[in-house]
């Protein structure tokens, strides 16, 4: 756990990702909440209320282990990432309301995320000696997820054109390094991955699909917009892992603790992207029922 590539690695991996985000936002994104507020509402509270919830009662369900616990109750209050738009996108979903969600997500999370964190080490008590993510921690998490985002926002803010050819070369690099950091992480920790990925697959694939389903459902429940819904499906479904991984390791020092977000994060990408064409089918036939509604009543 301690070695440079975990230690260093995985944070610079994170910042970069992070700066990438921040290199395509804007002020706007922030204030465009304003003008679709139900379905930021909505999308919100399904991430900070419904999710850790649910995944209190996966947990409890399955009879994890207190670290495994506690790894997947950081999980689940991890926000989403930059994974979300691209799935998104690929899936016809309102992007912009993506980019927003991912925006306010992650300002909130400095805040929620320690604090679910906290209440699942005092509850689920994993540690002998370490009470839970102290104040400094916090800093920590403050650092590890805004700074780089503001940076990469000011960056865009007064060399808008220097933004906008390095957004794809920062995609193209945060992901390299990621796989690079992420590949070395796991060859150094195997015998540990391969001794709980059993025990850990169930769980998070069954978390992954409830996430995306509450994201789809509980909004075209509400009557919010089916694009909008997508959208919400993908931020509440696709958690950011690497930032529940970097905490985990770094700020918390545990290995063990990341272990939910690291195969959480090689099985997400395939049930999203499974449930992206189940639910562009759905989408397809209610257009063709609204239509049909529209045709009836003209």
């Amino acid at each position: 756990m301690g070695s440079a590539l975990t230690t260093i690695g995985l944070p610079v991996a994170l910042g970069i990702i992070m700066f990438g985000l921040g290199l395509s936002l804007t002020l706007g994104d922030f204030a465009r909440v304003l003008k679709q507020p139900k379905a930021v509402i909505v999308a919100l509270a399904c991430q900070l209320l419904l999710l850790p919830a649910i995944c209190f009662g996966l947990v409890m369900l399955f009879q994890l282990p207190p670290i495994l616990a506690v790894g997947m109750m950081m999980l689940a209050a991890s926000p989403g990432g930059t994974t979300a738009n691209l799935y998104s996108h690929l899936f016809r979903g309102d992007i912009a309301l993506n980019i927003s969600l991912t925006a306010v997500n992650s300002v909130i999370a400095v805040v929620t995320l320690p604090i679910i964190t906290n209440i699942a080490i005092w509850y689920f008590d994993p540690f002998d000696d370490q009470l839970g993510m102290q104040w400094s921690k916090a800093i920590e998490v403050f650092a590890i997820v805004l700074l780089p985002v503001a940076l990469g926002m000011l960056v865009r803010r007064f060399w808008r054109g220097f933004a906008d050819r390095m957004d794809k070369p920062v995609r193209i690099i945060s992901v390299i390094v990621l796989v690079v950091v992420i590949a070395g992480a796991v060859a150094s920790n195997w015998a540990l991955l391969v001794e709980n990925f059993a025990r850990l697959s169930l769980i998070t694939i069954v978390f992954c699909l409830i996430s995306l389903t509450i994201g789809y459902l509980v909004p075209r429940w509400l009557r919010v917009g089916r694009r909008q819904a997508i959208a919400s499906s993908f931020e509440i479904g696709i958690h950011n892992a690497t930032l529940a991984i970097v905490i985990a390791q770094t700020v918390l020092g545990s290995v063990e603790l990341s272990l939910p977000a690291a195969v959480y994060g090689v099985l997400m990408f395939f049930i999203a992207f499974g449930f992206g064409f189940l639910i562009r089918g759905r989408a397809s036939d209610e257009d063709e029922e609204e239509a049909a509604a529209e045709r009836a009543s003209a």
